[in-house]
């Protein structure tokens, strides 16, 4: 079983790893061609919200979210509440 754990999560790991190349690219494709299509913005924010718990998607997700910001800052918020309700632990 533990075999089968640590297979998983190497695949995880892989797959993390191929989304932020992915990402990367579209994120910056997004801000720097000044993109106002916001069903594009927002799958992308979609897409990013899953992997949160990595730090460079984080990243990402917070530069997508700070350019959104400008275009419609109610949903920006509602990004960053279901961020928050995803991955933002309770503890103090």
């Amino acid at each position: 079983m533990l075999k089968d754990i640590e297979k998983h999560i190497k695949t995880l790991n892989k797959l993390t790893v191929q989304a932020v190349d992915i990402y990367s690219k579209i994120v910056k494709d997004i801000i720097d061609s000044k993109s106002k299509d916001i069903k594009n913005i927002e799958q992308t924010l979609d897409g990013l919200l899953g992997f949160c718990y990595n730090e460079e998607m984080l990243k990402l997700f917070k530069r997508l979210c700070h350019y959104y910001y400008d275009i419609d800052p109610h949903a920006t918020a509602d990004y960053v509440n279901i961020y928050r309700e995803m991955w933002d632990s309770e503890e103090t």
